[in-house]
């Protein structure tokens, strides 16, 4: 499964345009076609279906306004959302792909970002724990005497 992830992460870096731009969607009947061909077992269609719809998942991640870091690593979750999106969709329903994927996608975001909230407050054992976040040391208070009343 995590190779199956990984080759599809990489695959999506190395279609990604010249000029730093995705693929142009399919039309209607290219993605019908690429639906059908992927029922019969054609693993082409199923990347190809990937590939046209990464742009999809570049145009959603957009509305979350996160630095460029973060926009990477949700373009990764939207990534696994497509792929869901695709291996579950169902073209005899009469709906269209990009809405289902983008429900698919969006929800795969924000699962990731409640659980990145769940354990935001929480301590990890590589962190220091004598000094804040702007790398100061706490002031110790130890060594100071009260005056007495």
């Amino acid at each position: 499964m995590f190779l199956q992830l990984f080759q599809h992460f990489f695959c999506f870096f190395l279609h990604v345009g010249e000029a730093g731009s995705f693929r142009k969607p399919l039309k209607k009947e290219e993605e019908q076609a690429c639906f059908e061909a992927m029922a019969a077992g054609d693993r082409s269609a199923r990347e190809k279906l990937i590939l046209h719809n990464m742009r999809l998942v570049a145009h959603i991640i957009k509305k979350y306004g996160m630095p460029q870091p973060e926009q990477e690593e949700l373009i990764s979750i939207g990534t696994i959302g497509l792929v869901k999106a695709v291996d579950s969709f169902d073209c005899s329903k009469g709906a269209r792909f990009a809405t289902y994927a983008s429900r698919c996608i969006e929800n795969e975001i924000l699962m990731f970002l409640r659980k990145a909230t769940q354990y935001r407050g929480e301590v990890s054992i590589d962190e220091p724990l004598n000094i804040d976040w702007d790398g100061n040391e706490p002031v110790s208070y130890t060594h100071l005497t009260l005056p007495t009343i």
